[in-house]
């Protein structure tokens, strides 16, 4: 399924990019563009970028997609790449590192991350066995789950959710890799796994093709307990349809996701990137839909991290307010 989306968007982007007049970049400009696991829609996203920009440079930028665990492990690497560096994470991670707080303590180099652009908003996917008795999230309570691949944003936001939401303490938690997690759950293995990627996320996708599944949703009520308790959290739904077996509408909750940079990615890259990112939008999502409720005036939700000098001068050519703190 993914590598049929992936084809698909390179048919698309590189026809689209021959009726765009692409903004150049520095010539031989290397960039690593890294978002999370292959089997999420941030992996697939980052190969349609890498495609988008490619075309669009006539070559002279050479992209390259890698795996990545997830937002943990992108914004740890930030502090200490060298070169172009492109990668996603929601904006409270990058508070958090500069802030030193668990777990980033001791560690430093994230003043230098710079933003580019907003990204589809995560979010939480809380997926049991479709035939099990599970229907609520306080089901979970005694069950065995696998919160997220170890160590990710995910893992530690569903246990966030989990402990506000008063099951924390009786959910026997596993730690499993995200790409497994989905044959522990056919199997039986486990009563359910979290994912927290843009929707549709490609692994989930196939899987409802093969196995009854639920996507779980929250109560008005607990999706104000989980959003008073995180601000940056706001509520998402998932419309019916979106995955096999899935007639009515999830709510959920997401938070908001950044693309980044550091500043050792050069003024003309990171407009180039930034302009052809705007300049192709539409047709990005027709593509795929996870992308149609992104815009430039969503960049409030990543105030806390300055622009890249060269994503700023796009956003004052095209008139986008920017918070000065962004400046």
């Amino acid at each position: 399924m993914m590598r049929l989306w992936s084809l698909v968007g390179v048919a698309v982007l590189a026809a689209l990019c021959a009726l765009v007049q692409p903004q150049r970049a520095a010539a031989e400009v290397r960039l690593t563009l890294k978002s999370a696991s292959s089997t999420s829609s941030y992996y697939v996203m980052m190969v349609q970028l890498a495609e988008l920009i490619r075309a669009s440079s006539d070559g002279e930028v050479e992209p390259t997609v890698e795996e990545s665990q997830g937002s943990v492990q992108n914004v740890k690497e930030a502090a200490r790449r060298t070169g172009a560096f492109l990668f996603t994470t929601p904006p409270s991670l990058l508070d958090n590192a500069r802030a030193g707080r668990e777990p980033f303590e001791g560690e430093t180099g994230y003043d230098r991350v710079r933003t580019l652009f907003v990204m589809p908003f995560v979010t939480v996917h809380l997926v049991v066995d479709g035939n099990s008795d599970i229907n609520d999230v306080a089901d979970l309570a005694g069950q065995t789950f696998i919160a997220g691949g170890t160590g990710t944003f995910c893992e530690r936001r569903v246990k966030t959710i989990f402990d506000i939401l008063g099951i924390a303490d009786s959910v026997d938690f596993v730690d499993v890799e995200l790409n497994n997690a989905p044959d522990a759950l056919r199997n039986g293995r486990v009563a359910g796994y979290a994912t927290c990627s843009a929707h549709p996320v490609p692994g989930l996708v196939e899987l409802a093709t093969t196995t009854d599944v639920r996507v779980l949703g929250f109560t008005d009520e607990q999706r104000d307990a989980l959003i008073q308790a995180d601000p940056l959290s706001g509520p998402i739904a998932i419309a019916g349809g979106t995955y096999g077996g899935q007639d009515e509408a999830v709510e959920t909750v997401g938070v908001p996701v950044g693309a980044y940079a550091t500043t050792d990615m050069d003024d003309d890259t990171a407009y180039l990137i930034v302009a052809n990112f705007w300049q192709q939008h539409a047709q990005l999502a027709q593509e795929n839909p996870w992308w149609a409720g992104v815009t430039p005036d969503l960049l409030a939700q990543l105030r806390n991290t300055p622009l890249h000098p060269g994503a700023l001068r796009y956003y004052d050519e095209i008139g986008v307010p920017v918070p000065d703190e962004m400046r």
